[in-house]
């Protein structure tokens, strides 16, 4: 299966520790190491592990941790198409706590592709699936090409730029970052999954109620929360480019991020 993500890269340090620290204290790490992580790479890796192989569209700085992302990822199955910024890489920094719980920090603007970036873009047409997480209006136009596309609610704004029609648009019910009405995106995207952690989620056909859809069990012992959220919504769109019914589709993304939750950090390296 052919599938791509269209997206942003943040080096993330990790620090894990027993609680995040209040004002004024100081804290001793049990654990550091640093990934290429942010909802991109996040995706493009779980897109690698589900269908093999992966394709990340994206945009990095010009110094040293720009020049690592690609390496670090295509360890993992994706291939990756980065335009270089004149800029610092994104970066940021995360406690995972004692429960499993990521804070995140981001340093720097985010760095998402653009149609006018010198990569392949003619690519995606090609694609089964593509997942998209940031970029331009016009690079969104370009992922409409292929035969599903699923985005995140994070990048609302360029989606209702774009007005293209979304397979599934994603999102966290829990996160105000993710908030979305029916109404803001022309035309509406044909299904609206919102997730609820434990509680599980729905999935809302265009001009339909809403279905409710269980959460996966655990699998392993829990890590840390990064990266679920696009866990699933990757795992969404190697579904639905295999053509599954949208109950099955939900429930192998339910369990891709879940499974996320036992995996260290972004990659589980």
């Amino acid at each position: 299966m052919n599938v791509a993500v269209v997206g942003h890269v943040e080096w993330i340090e990790f620090v894990r520790v027993d609680h995040v620290p209040v004002q004024g204290e100081i804290i001793h790490a049990a654990e550091t190491w640093g990934e290429a992580a942010g909802g991109g790479a996040v995706a493009a890796v779980q897109l690698a592990r589900l269908a093999g192989s992966s394709t990340l569209f994206t945009a990095v700085g010009d110094d040293e941790l720009g020049a690592k992302v690609a390496p670090e990822l295509e360890r993992h199955g994706v291939t990756v198409h980065a335009a270089v910024r004149p800029e610092p890489q994104r970066r940021g920094f995360t406690f995972v706590d004692a429960a499993g719980e990521r804070t995140i920090t981001v340093i720097g603007e985010r760095l998402g592709p653009r149609r006018s970036d010198d990569l392949p873009w003619e690519q995606l047409a090609e694609a089964d699936g593509v997942y998209f997480v940031s970029g331009d209006a016009a690079a969104l136009k370009a992922a409409r090409e292929a035969k599903v596309l699923v985005a995140t609610a994070r990048s609302l704004a360029t989606l209702a730029e774009g007005r293209v029609e979304l397979d599934a648009l994603v999102r966290s019910r829990k996160d105000e970052g993710e908030l979305y009405r029916p109404g803001d995106l022309e035309p509406p995207p044909r299904v609206d999954v919102a997730t609820s952690g434990a509680q599980g989620g729905t999935f809302t056909f265009a001009g339909g109620a809403p279905t409710h859809f269980p959460p996966a069990a655990p699998q392993g012992v829990l890590q840390d929360t990064y990266g679920a959220g696009d866990s699933f919504a990757a795992a969404l769109t190697y579904a639905l480019a295999e053509g599954l019914p949208m109950d099955e589709a939900v429930a192998l993304a339910a369990r891709s991020g879940a499974a996320a939750l036992s995996r260290r950090g972004a990659h589980g390296v």
